[in-house]
């Protein structure tokens, strides 16, 4: 399953280099989109060097990126 699927799916701004703050277990972590795979995202948490697998609407918030209007 694509990136396009969770977009569609999900009805989220997903795509690959975009920005998330992942907000789950009582903690604030910027990360990086880095793929799709099984309807889920994989995201590189910042200072973390693998991705780990994300529900696309599960304590995340997408973040605007300069030039991005479609980020909420």
């Amino acid at each position: 399953m694509s990136m396009a699927y969770v977009r569609r799916t999900y009805g989220v701004p997903a795509k690959r280099g975009g920005r998330v703050l992942y907000t789950g277990c009582g903690e604030r972590e910027f990360g990086t989109i880095r793929s799709a795979s099984g309807g889920r995202l994989n995201i590189q948490l910042d200072g973390i060097k693998h991705t780990m697998p994300f529900h696309p609407k599960w304590e995340l918030a997408y973040v605007a990126t300069p030039g991005d209007s479609h980020a909420t």
